[in-house]
């Protein structure tokens, strides 16, 4: 039995693919989500992302106010087959005030799509995203979108890859033309090319060639192109960076491909490619050292927790990365830090908001579980109590603001909702270190606190107030003697809601006042 359990173990791991798609705001990542969902037979028929108040809204943007503004808000995952892979995509926020639920949805993929628009390049979203991954050692694959428009050169955004990112790349496909004279893209793994037909780009054809030298490429595209296309690959053959396997997987080496999912163009291509050289799930460091996916015993980690996924429910979901073993439905578990067996009964997997109650699932996938108020951001759950994953980070807010309510007979509502909503990670709680005591929320941007009260209104009934403060960075500090005099100048000390101190600062002048004021401190980005 347990060499057959470990054999299937082995061969579901080995189908897994689990990826989150990294962007900056309208680099098109719900329209590439989308076209991949197609291939997978997922859906049917795209959704129409462009028209912000049309009402069919993209698969993976289900809250209401996502569907009023026409952007991701929340991390999505969703679930597809495709050519003998499972495959997990996480589609996290790619609006910038939503980063901190991205950052911590990162720590449940295996590797990243960063996509980057041909005409803005490497924009500030992206790089945060990109550091995240970096610190991690996962590998990064690079989707150049909207090559049916006017954008930089595929050398100059090379060159800005290695610029701002720090990474070299390796081009698996170049284009034949670029904007309104794009005709196709010629894949350097495989000799073929894909090409559009007709004046409309309604249609694409893949042929097979000799090499990028082939008469048939000359043919379609015409002299010119054919010409431009010679000479950039004859220059990369000679000064590009040859494909190097190792290096991809330690996210040293960035695969560059290059498309447009409007138009489904080179999505295929760059899909199949992407499902051969990306890594199957990986282990996870715990107490106990390793946790190898082809471990037989069942153990995983809670990333995310999200409320009210189904309104008329009222629920409340829990969002597990399966580490090791495999999960069955109705199984009982150790839940690690509260040290008591519970029963999984109602496991669920997504497309977007559409859910089935699943019966199995293996390393990589993604799990919803029902929760009745008993699961936290980091939480650990196995089959042996004594396996706790390593804590998941707390990242650095930079906009701050005062939270009280309108209304004090709805304390109890408010003090409920604030608990649920920072469990869930949408804020970060602090309160002021000695006398009175004020309630601060800390946010990576403005937009959290719009759905904050959003949702306290909407869910808990609750009005608050919001006094926003001047302060733009946050560092946890870590000292056996903190002296909150030498916090005063343009800064002040909170704690955070496990009782660690963090200062707040309202420039780099006094974040650096404090630090030469405090030599035998550590400041930290992340909570300890």
């Amino acid at each position: 039995m347990t060499k057959q359990l470990n054999e299937e173990i082995q061969h579901e791991v080995d189908k897994r693919r689990t990826f989150a798609i990294i962007s900056h705001p309208d680099a098109g990542k719900t329209t590439l989500t989308e076209k991949l969902l197609l291939f997978g037979g997922a859906i049917r028929e795209a959704g129409s992302v462009k028209a912000r108040k049309a009402s069919k809204h993209a698969t993976s943007d289900w809250m209401e106010i996502e569907k009023q503004r026409g952007i991701s808000v929340t991390s999505s995952v969703m679930q597809f087959d495709y050519n003998g892979h499972r495959v997990n995509i996480l589609d996290t926020p790619g609006h910038q005030d939503f980063s901190e639920d991205t950052y911590r949805t990162l720590t449940a993929a295996d590797s990243a799509v960063m996509l980057i628009d041909v005409a803005k390049g490497v924009e500030a979203q992206t790089i945060k995203l990109f550091q995240v991954c970096r610190r991690r050692g996962i590998p990064i694959f690079t989707f150049i979108n909207k090559l049916d428009r006017e954008g930089q050169s595929p050398f100059d955004l090379m060159e800005e890859l290695e610029r701002v990112l720090g990474i070299r790349s390796v081009p698996m496909n170049w284009p034949i033309g670029m904007g309104r004279e794009l005709c196709g893209v010629y894949d350097r793994m495989k000799n073929q090319v894909e090409l559009f037909q007709g004046n409309d780009h309604s249609t694409i054809e893949v042929r097979k060639v000799g090499d990028f030298r082939d008469p048939v490429i000359r043919e379609m595209a015409g002299d010119y192109l054919a010409d431009q296309l010679e000479q950039d690959l004859e220059l990369l053959d000679v000064a590009g960076d040859p494909f190097d396997f190792e290096k991809v997987r330690a996210g040293e080496l960035t695969p560059v491909f290059f498309g447009s999912a409007v138009n489904n163009f080179g999505v295929q291509t760059f899909l199949e490619n992407f499902l051969q050289l990306a890594p199957k799930p990986a282990s996870r460091n715990s107490t106990s050292g390793p946790v190898e996916p082809t471990n037989e015993k069942f153990s995983g980690y809670v990333f995310k927790i999200q409320a009210n996924m189904n309104p008329a429910h009222r629920d409340r979901i829990a969002f597990l990365r399966i580490v090791s073993g495999r999960f069955e439905r109705g199984m009982s578990v150790k839940h690690v830090r509260m040290g008591k067996d519970i029963k999984l009964a109602q496991p669920q997997q997504f497309l977007a908001q559409d859910r089935d109650i699943v019966e199995a699932a293996y390393p990589g996938d993604i799990i919803g579980l029902f929760d009745p108020g008993i699961f936290r951001i980091g939480d650990s759950l196995a089959m042996s109590k004594d396996l706790e994953f390593d804590e998941l980070p707390t990242f650095s807010p930079e906009i701050f603001a005062k939270v009280s309510i309108k209304n004090a007979l709805k304390k109890k509502q408010y003090e409920k909702g604030l608990d649920q909503l920072t469990e869930e990670g949408t804020i970060q709680v602090f309160t002021t270190a000695g006398g009175f005591e004020d309630t601060i929320l800390g946010v990576v941007g403005q937009l959290q606190f719009e759905v904050f009260e959003y949702r306290m209104k909407g869910e808990y009934g609750v009005d608050v107030i919001l006094q926003r403060m001047t302060f733009q960075f946050a560092r946890w500090i870590v000292d056996d003697n903190i002296d909150p005099s030498k916090y005063r100048i343009n800064s002040t000390l909170v704690k955070d809601k496990k009782g660690n101190y963090v200062a707040l600062f309202e420039n780099e002048y006094a974040m650096r006042t404090a630090m030469d004021k405090n030599p035998t401190s550590k400041f930290l980005e992340t909570a300890p």
